[in-house]
């Protein structure tokens, strides 16, 4: 088998499961056995990270695993009983609502006190704690708008001409460095981080693991379309305000102009994505087939439910004055001066 020699390198294990997975892509040991996977957590860094190894392979996967190792039966059945512990969790614990107007409806109401990460960041936040969140997101905004891009097939109409309206603008509308990865990585500049793709990897919480992982999860699955959507709305609906917060946590703190800039370019463009996504995407979606509004519903819910568990890992550990990323991988991150 050709191995890879471009692509980040993989990570330390977090458990049997992913160590197996690891070895196997290595070529180096069997995979997990069904009941190692049965016993891992769902939400828990072992399966969440075996999980990313997975997926990872459809990106740009590592450094010295071969490209063949994408399409692998064997694999694809582990990463499957890997999904089914996700997903199965996913469908018992995320709070849904009954309708998609019910569900969109929630995600446009700004509250009047929030407490949330944003807020935090914009009110309280220091250096350290938005270089903390900016590699932790690295994981996502390096690959910003590549799961998305998996629907696109799968869509037909209206909902596919508008959401490729969207993509396009993600991907820099034709312009290499208005990207928005490529904005992403020059905020990680200003912040003194390194933009090495897939460097914080390590350091990533579990939940951190699985917001980016649910993206994978619903992305690629032609089943799971209707959820993809409902995925993308809930993200580009509450990426305005959101994006504000951290525009001027940024100026606040003196992050640079790069990072101002990345969030600014996304108060005003996913302003515009939000009423494309609400009235074209999903609309036409669900003209066409209208059986799929229960899966927009659990995509919108599940995005909010994996993002709920990641704010509270954040805030749990900034308001004790400990870092969020993980121990002992945190000491090896390097932060440039």
């Amino acid at each position: 088998m050709t191995h890879d020699h471009t692509g980040p390198r993989l990570p330390i294990p977090r458990g049997p499961v992913s160590a197996a997975v690891k070895g196997h892509l290595l070529d180096a040991g069997p995979l997990p056995r069904p009941e190692e996977v049965a016993a891992a957590g769902a939400y828990g860094d072992d399966l969440q990270l075996a999980l990313y190894l997975c997926y990872e392979l459809h990106y740009r996967g590592f450094a010295g695993v071969g490209p063949d190792h994408e399409w692998e039966p064997e694999l694809l059945r582990t990463r499957a009983a890997l999904e089914h512990r996700f997903l199965t969790a996913l469908r018992t614990d995320t709070p849904v609502h009954d309708t998609v107007e019910d569900a969109v409806g929630e995600l446009l109401v700004e509250p009047v006190d929030g407490s949330g990460v944003t807020h935090f960041l914009r009110d309280e936040g220091e250096l350290w704690h938005l270089r903390e969140y900016a590699a932790q997101r690295s994981l996502y905004h390096l690959k910003e708008a590549d799961p998305h891009a998996w629907v696109l097939p799968r869509l037909t109409g209206r909902a596919k001409a508008a959401m490729a309206a969207v993509e396009f603008d993600e991907f820099g509308g034709g312009r290499a460095d208005r990207v928005h990865a490529r904005l992403f990585a020059d905020l990680m500049t200003d912040l003194g981080l390194d933009i090495a793709y897939g460097r914080y990897l390590d350091a990533a919480s579990a939940e951190m693991l699985a917001t980016v992982n649910l993206m994978s999860l619903f992305g690629l699955h032609r089943s799971l379309r209707g959820a993809l959507v409902g995925h993308f709305a809930a993200v580009e609906i509450t990426s305005s305000p959101g994006s504000r917060r951290l525009a001027e946590a940024m100026r606040r703190t003196g992050a640079g102009p790069a990072a101002e800039h990345f969030y600014d370019e996304h108060v005003e463009a996913d302003a515009v994505h939000e009423q494309v996504v609400r009235h074209e995407v999903i609309d036409g979606l669900l003209a066409d087939q209208p059986h799929l509004a229960s899966d927009v519903v659990f995509g919108i819910g599940a995005t909010g439910y994996t993002e709920d568990r990641l704010a509270a890992r954040l805030l749990g550990d900034w308001r004790e004055g400990r870092s969020s990323l993980r121990r002992p991988a945190s000491s090896e991150i390097s932060f440039i001066s």
